[in-house]
């Protein structure tokens, strides 16, 4: 089953002058701009933040607290972006990102920065369901759009190329509040932009009324918030009632989702999508590379800083070229993507970046310098950059006008799903393996009264923590330094071990490229109706 037809191409009777078109553009970059400079500097705040806030079993969840509720809004606002038109909803989403951007520097504690990510999650997820789609809405023709998209690709080139090192200058030097207040300025520039200049476009295939699928958006949530606490509890604490309880939910709630979505009039997962082959293959693909991009980003700064022992300024500087590097291999990907047989020939060249990458992370050691680890972010960036953007293309020609909002926000949706799980995950091995690992060591030193000080990593990033355990550490005849040494190599081990479920999900990626088919790109996108211009 397809979903494009023989339908020609119609343009809109505006024709937007080059002024016009930069000025609306130029709103969306200041929007990319926040969301990817949001995501880059706070996982190298995130140890930091732990260490001040305490709470460490927390750590994931600042990640996925974001993640889920994203997921969520992300289908819900495509669906209603393609009916109503996306300009005021990008309004709606950048006043409440920004705002719980504010609330997230103010969090006096973890569970009230996990409340405030999930508020700022559901401003992310209302973006990235309306603002990435405005791009087609604007420029129906793929290779105008690819010309435009370079606005796009300078946004996030921008935050990639600063968001690490700032997030670690800032961390360092002005404290951790200061890497979400950072929104405040780019919120305001974007709001100004998108409401001044951004036209309001509605697709008039979709004229007529429309029924919001809520009870299919709250049983994704269920599904994937039980999966979230399953995968934790199992992780740690191995199989008892409470883990089957929640593995029982997310089944439930799974067979409910598909009862429900088979029978909505207007479902917010529309599940014949998922019957053609090469679609479900890259919604697929989409859950591996996010599940690989956001294990890297909130759990290498965690070695760098807890094991390695680098500064929050060093850790980000580290971490630079790999988001750098992402911006790289997309603009190259967009040079060649006209030029070659086929869009799978550069992905799957990326994807054997990845697992190159991966492998390569799963043996770092703080004795080894700093050039390898450099090598190992260049070679990770420039696959997940070969993969990522022409993930969205595919979608959009295989999925046509007509599913435009729904399948770029599903693609996006996927990828946030596959960094919850990727986060969730490798957060309980590392925990895990690390908790373990320092309560065998405390046990045969005899001991244990440390174990509480020591299980939690923040230890390690807190200077002052670090001289009271050495100070107590005397009390049981046991040398302190020795201990947080025994303590670093400890989370490098839990950490390494835990990199090789990216790796796993690369190796995913590679089979799932075999069903997606050859495809070059082609000079118009068909089955595109009529867009209404209603500025």
């Amino acid at each position: 089953m397809r979903f494009v037809n023989q339908d020609t191409v119609k343009i809109s009777n505006h024709q937007r002058s080059f002024r016009e078109s930069l000025l609306a553009m130029m709103g969306l970059f200041f929007v990319v701009m926040m969301v990817a400079l949001d995501q880059t500097v706070v996982g190298t705040a995130l140890p930091t933040i732990v260490a001040d806030l305490k709470g460490f079993d927390l750590y994931a969840w600042v990640a996925t607290s974001y993640l889920l509720t994203s997921v969520i809004t992300v289908p819900i606002f495509g669906r209603l972006g393609d009916f109503f038109g996306r300009k005021y909803f990008v309004v709606a989403s950048i006043i409440i990102f920004t705002l719980a951007s504010a609330l997230c520097g103010l969090a006096s504690s973890m569970s009230f920065l996990v409340i405030a990510r999930s508020l700022q999650g559901i401003g992310g997820g209302m973006l990235v369901g309306t603002a990435f789609a405005c791009v087609p809405d604007l420029f129906p023709d793929p290779h105008a759009r690819l010309q435009w998209q370079i606005i796009i690709s300078t946004a996030f080139g921008l935050a990639n190329a600063i968001g690490p090192s700032l997030g670690g200058f800032l961390t360092q030097y002005y404290g951790w509040r200061s890497v979400f207040y950072v929104n405040l300025p780019i919120g305001i520039l974007s709001l100004w932009f998108v409401w001044r200049h951004m036209p309001h476009i509605r697709n008039s295939h979709h004229r007529g009324s429309m029924s919001l699928d809520w009870i299919g958006a709250l049983l994704i949530a269920l599904v994937l918030g039980s999966l979230q606490l399953f995968v934790e509890f199992v992780l740690r604490q191995g199989t008892h009632l409470v883990s089957t309880v929640y593995a029982v939910v997310c089944i439930g709630a799974i067979i409910g989702l598909l009862y429900h979505e088979r029978r909505a009039k207007q479902p917010v997962l529309p599940l014949e999508m998922f019957r053609e082959r090469a679609l479900s293959a890259l919604f697929m693909l989409s859950v591996c590379i996010g599940f690989i991009l956001f294990a890297w980003m909130f759990y290498l700064p965690l070695m760098l800083q807890g094991g390695f022992g680098l500064s929050p300024n060093a850790a980000g500087l580290i971490i630079t070229p790999l988001v750098v590097c992402i911006t790289v291999g997309s603009i190259a990907s967009g040079r060649l993507i006209t030029r070659i047989p086929s869009i799978s020939i550069i992905m799957n060249t990326g994807i054997a970046l990845l697992i190159a990458a991966g492998v390569g992370m799963t043996v770092l050691e703080p004795d080894r310098g700093h050039v390898l680890t450099l090598t190992y972010m260049i070679v990770g960036g420039l696959g997940i950059g070969l993969v990522m953007p022409n993930l969205t293309i595919f979608t959009q020609e295989l999925a046509g006008r007509s599913h435009l909002g729904i399948a770029t926000a599903l693609i996006q949706s996927f990828r946030m799903v596959g960094g919850m799980i990727g986060t969730a995950l490798v957060g309980s091995v590392v925990n895990r393996f690390y908790t373990s690992s320092v309560s065998d060591y405390l046990d045969l030193h005899h001991a244990s009264a440390l174990r509480t000080s020591l299980t939690d990593p923040q230890i390690l990033v807190n200077p002052v923590a670090k001289e009271a355990l050495k100070a107590h550490a005397q009390i049981y005849h046991v040398d302190g330094a020795l201990l947080i040494d025994m303590a670093r190599q400890s989370l490098i081990h839990s950490v390494h071990v835990s990199l090789i479920l990216p790796v796993g999900a690369a190796i995913g990626a590679l089979w799932l490229m075999r069903r997606v088919p050859p495809m070059k790109l082609s000079g118009n996108i068909r089955h595109v109706p009529l867009p209404v211009d209603e500025t």
